[in-house]
Order: structure tokens, then C-alpha cells, then sequence
């Protein structure tokens, strides 16, 4: 059997590394070559080219890289004619994963989306495309997958495939409450680099506020690797808020960070579940432009922006909303969220301090935001998405697919 693996971002290589090793161990004859990074080479990926390296956001970036974008597609369908894989695998990255998907099935490629794209949340008229690009989804979210098969498109809920990564971590260990005379406040400015240069000032400038109202306070940032730990340092010590602070900045201890902290500030991305498995109390922050809070206003049809925001509220997607212009104040975070989120255009320093002294200084008010967190996390955070996505991949080379496999929820 002849797998073909494609992931484009750090994220997602963990994902897809998790996948082809539970996918060879319920078969042994297995052959994988695909796009990816450093942890699906690991598992024995032949990769055509590493693609983690150009995990970009908002429209204009993905233009200018778009050269490269095109010789990887082209590099890709050249596999597909040489080898002739029983199943192409998409891992997130939706962008490029749409020209792959075309190609993999003008070649009679079955196309599995694996952690698809979030078409439910931003791009509701993409589901034709899904309809006729994807052969199968393998969903990580139950609202997910029930939106897919009312959409007519074929889905298989196999949970989000983080736990399983959380599962498999030698870090992984009973939650802490963080330590109670020290307390440790968390940063986490992002994996991507513009993620770091638009969220890490408003950060910092919470962080001060905190110090102000908490002395004991205590900071650390994480940083997926060197190069942003690096990059962080250089922006720290051109900001007046991050004097006095004592700002430690860590590279590749985020997880362990996260089992130490008594609260976090993050910006939005999958950092959330893992924040939600450590039942951390957490601030979610997101700077965007004035003309983007238009456009994400037109396109948004999920009521937030967080991961474990939508897993706990009652309505996650909902109808078009309005356009509306970018409020010149900061609106109060929605009292439903278990995270209280910002996606902010004006400075939110105040709210998003606000929340964690409360936390740092009232007991109750932690203790209440914890019961939340542990609810939602009893319910969402299991492992096993990498093995019943593995079943299900296996099923589909084989052709289950015409057979109408999994459009359910895997065992």
C-alpha cells in the first residue's frame, strides 16, 4: 500500500507523523512519501520537500510566495505519476491543500482531509469544492463533523488529533494549579512569525499591567523554537513595558511551561487545547487590522474565534452576521466563553489584564473559571484520533470509500 502524506505546518507535521505511524502499525507493507517537515521524516516519510518552512497567513503573504506554492504542487503530481499512491492524505493547510486535492484527483486519487479546513467557520460556500476535491473527511470536532454530513459531504469523527500528541509526551503529567506565592503568567505570542510581530507588544504591555496590580507575578514567553525565541528577544528590548519584568523566553518548553503556569495569555490557534488539557485559565488575544475586522466580520459564521470556545457553547456556527465597522473601544469578552477571546483592532491591554489579576487574586473567581475549563475538557480531551483516522485511511485505499465507509463516527 502507497500512502501519500501532506502537511504544512509544524503543527500539522506532528499530526501527520502520529497518523503514518499508527497507519504502519496496522500495516507493515506500508510506503509513505508526501510533503511535510522534520517529525514525518522521522517516521520514515520519503518527503518530497519540506514545506513547514512556509506556513504563511492572510492573502497578500500566500501571493508572494506563490512561485514556490506552485513548484511544490507540480514536485507533488510528479510523485503521484512515479508512484501511484492508494490514498492521498491533506493534514490542514487548506490554501495549498486545494490545488493538491485537484490534482491527486484528476490522477483517480482518493483525497482524505485530515484536521480539514475550517469551511464551516470562514468560507460556507467552499463545500462544493469539499464536495468535489475530497473523497472523505476525517473530522476532530463533533459540530464539525455533523455540519460536513449535512452538507453532503462524507465525514468520519475521529477527535482532534492534539491529544494524542499530549498522550504520547514524556512532560505529560497531572495538571498544577501553579504555585501560589510565585504565580507564573504564561505568554504565547504564536508559531508564526507575523503572529509574533502583531500580538507580542500587546502581551508584553498586559503583562506590565498585571505586574502593577500582582508584584509576585512571575513571566515567561514560549517559543516553538530558536529563531523566534531569538526574534523575541530582539523586539523585548525595545519595549519600555518589558523593563522590570524579567521576561524569560524558552524555546521548545512550551508544553512543560503550560504545566507550570497559574494563567496564559495566548493568541488564538490550537495552543488552546492544550492549555484547555492543563486546565489553565487563559486570555485569548488576536491584533487585526481595521480592514480585516470588516472582512472577518462578512466571511465568520462560528461565534468564536478559540477552539475551546466553540467546543463549549451551545451554538458554535450560526447565520451570516452583518458587516460591521471596527468598534473604536474594546466590547467585554462574550460571558459564554471559557476563554475570554479578543479580536481586537484597539489596544486590549486593560481587559485582558483585568481577567488574569482577577485570577491571580480571587481565589473563586479562579476556582470558577477551572470547574468550566474541567467540563469541557472531560468531554473533548481524548486520544486515539490518530488511530481511528489511521483505520480509516486503511479502509479507504482499499476503496471502502464506494462503499459508503464511515460516514458516522469512528469506534
Amino acid at each position: 500500500m502507497r500512502v501519500f502524506v501532506s502537511a504544512g505546518e509544524p503543527s500539522g507535521d506532528h499530526h501527520a507523523a502520529l497518523l503514518v505511524r499508527a497507519i504502519r502499525g496496522r500495516r507493515r507493507d506500508v510506503e509513505f512519501a508526501g510533503l511535510g517537515g522534520p517529525h514525518m521524516a522521522a517516521e520514515g516519510v520519503e518527503l518530497v520537500a519540506d514545506m513547514t518552512t512556509l506556513a504563511v497567513m492572510w492573502f497578500l503573504r500566500v501571493i508572494l510566495a506563490i512561485h514556490r506554492f506552485v513548484d511544490l504542487a507540480r514536485r507533488a503530481e510528479r510523485s503521484f505519476l512515479d508512484a501511484r499512491p492508494d490514498v492521498c492524505v491533506l493534514v490542514d493547510f487548506p490554501g495549498f491543500h486545494w490545488w493538491l486535492a485537484w490534482r491527486a484527483k484528476r490522477h483517480g486519487i482518493p483525497v482524505v482531509f485530515y484536521c480539514p479546513p475550517q469551511i464551516w467557520a470562514w468560507a460556507s460556500w467552499r463545500v462544493g469544492k469539499m464536495r468535489r476535491l475530497v473523497d472523505h473527511v476525517l473530522s476532530a470536532l463533533a459540530f464539525e463533523h455533523d455540519w460536513f454530513t449535512e452538507h453532503g459531504v462524507r465525514s468520519t469523527l475521529v477527535g482532534h488529533p492534539f491529544f494524542d500528541e499530549l498522550d504520547t509526551s514524556a512532560t505529560r503529567h497531572a495538571p498544577t494549579v501553579g504555585n501560589a506565592a510565585r504565580p507564573l503568567v504564561l505568554l504565547l505570542p504564536g508559531s508564526r512569525g507575523q503572529e509574533i510581530e502583531g500580538t507580542l507588544g500587546t502581551l508584553v504591555t498586559a503583562a506590565a499591567r498585571v505586574h502593577q496590580e500582582v508584584p509576585a507575578a512571575t513571566f515567561a514567553i514560549g517559543a516553538l523554537h530558536e529563531r523566534h525565541a531569538r526574534r523575541i528577544g530582539e523586539m523585548l528590548a525595545t519595549m519600555p513595558a518589558a523593563g522590570g519584568l524579567g521576561i524569560e523566553v524558552h524555546a521548545g518548553r512550551t508544553r512543560s511551561l503550560i504545566r507550570e503556569a497559574t494563567a496564559a495569555i495566548a493568541c488564538s490557534g490550537s495552543v488552546s487545547l492544550e492549555l484547555l488539557e492543563a486546565r489553565v485559565p487563559t486570555v485569548i488575544v488576536y491584533r487585526i487590522s481595521g480592514f480585516a475586522y470588516v472582512v472577518q466580520s462578512w466571511l465568520r459564521r462560528a461565534r468564536f474565534i478559540t477552539l475551546v470556545n466553540l467546543l463549549a457553547c451551545r451554538e458554535p456556527i450560526g447565520p451570516p452576521r452583518p458587516v460591521v465597522l471596527a468598534p473604536r473601544g474594546v466590547p467585554l469578552a462574550d460571558p459564554e466563553a471559557v476563554y475570554p477571546e479578543y479580536l481586537a483592532v484597539a489596544d486590549p491591554t486593560e481587559r485582558v489584564a483585568g481577567h488574569v489579576v482577577e485570577w491571580l487574586t480571587d481565589a473563586a473567581a479562579r476556582e470558577q473559571v477551572r470547574e468550566r475549563i474541567e467540563a469541557v475538557a472531560a468531554v473533548v480531551a481524548r486520544p486515539g484520533s490518530a488511530n481511528r483516522a489511521a483505520a480509516a485511511v486503511v479502509a479507504i485505499a482499499g476503496g471502502a470509500v464506494e462503499s459508503g465507509l464511515g460516514v458516522g463516527r469512528a469506534a
